[in-house]
């Protein structure tokens, strides 16, 4: 596993985002693990966050793209941030851009947020976790609306590697479904892998009890 992906999960640990415990998740299931990207709350860990998914851009689309597009509300802090980390460690100008919940009719027009887009701009879009694909699903029209576009992928921070609508991934579905790339800076199993039965500043987060109800719940939710 890369350097970059073992900090990551790491960083998620150590900035309360990452928790484990008895969740339930937006879909309604009862979950041992959750994300939840609202604890990144100050400069420098916006800074950090943004680098990760500089790293994770890098390597699966390189910059052959002209715009970040983040949707409203999450997506906003997120395109910023990365578009800002893909300058300052790359040297690579990408465009950042984001929706409006309400199109606003007065100053700046329009629903978007950043900079337009134009016909023949390539568009990569950054989440946080994986979706059920409903959020993409709202999202694509919004960006096919601007002009002939390609987008051609999403990013998010985490792949929760658990089933969507059917019975593949959340992320393998919205590639088949959109004929787009997904990528994330770390999946579970990644995460499962680096943090169990390893000590982190003197504590096991992942230990067999824990580990055994990571693995119960993927048997019910995991990819067939």
């Amino acid at each position: 596993m890369e350097q970059y992906k073992q900090e990551f999960i790491e960083f998620m640990v150590d900035c309360n985002v990452l928790k484990f415990g008895d969740f339930v998740t937006k879909s309604g299931r009862k979950t041992p693990f959750f994300v939840n990207t609202g604890f990144y709350r100050t400069g420098g860990q916006l800074c950090r966050l943004g680098e990760y998914y500089a790293k994770a851009i890098s390597s699966a689309y390189g910059f052959d793209f002209d715009v970040l597009f983040g949707p409203a509300y999450k997506g906003i802090p997120l395109s910023v941030a990365a578009t800002m980390a893909i300058h300052s460690l790359y040297g690579k100008d990408i465009k950042y851009c984001s929706n409006r919940k309400e199109v606003k009719d007065h100053g700046d027009k329009g629903i978007l947020l950043g900079s337009p887009i134009a016909d023949g701009d390539k568009v990569v879009i950054i989440e946080d976790v994986t979706t059920a694909g409903t959020s993409i699903g709202e999202t694509l029209p919004i960006i096919k609306a601007q002009g002939d576009v390609n987008v051609l992928g999403l990013v998010v921070s985490v792949d929760r590697m658990e089933r969507g609508q059917g019975q593949k991934s959340a992320l393998s579905e919205i590639e088949e479904k959109y004929g787009i790339k997904t990528t994330a800076i770390v999946t579970m199993a990644e995460v499962v892998e680096h943090l169990y039965n390893r000590p982190y500043k003197g504590k096991v987060i992942i230990d067999d009890t824990l580990k055994a109800a990571i693995d119960a719940y993927y048997k019910q939710y995991g990819v067939q």
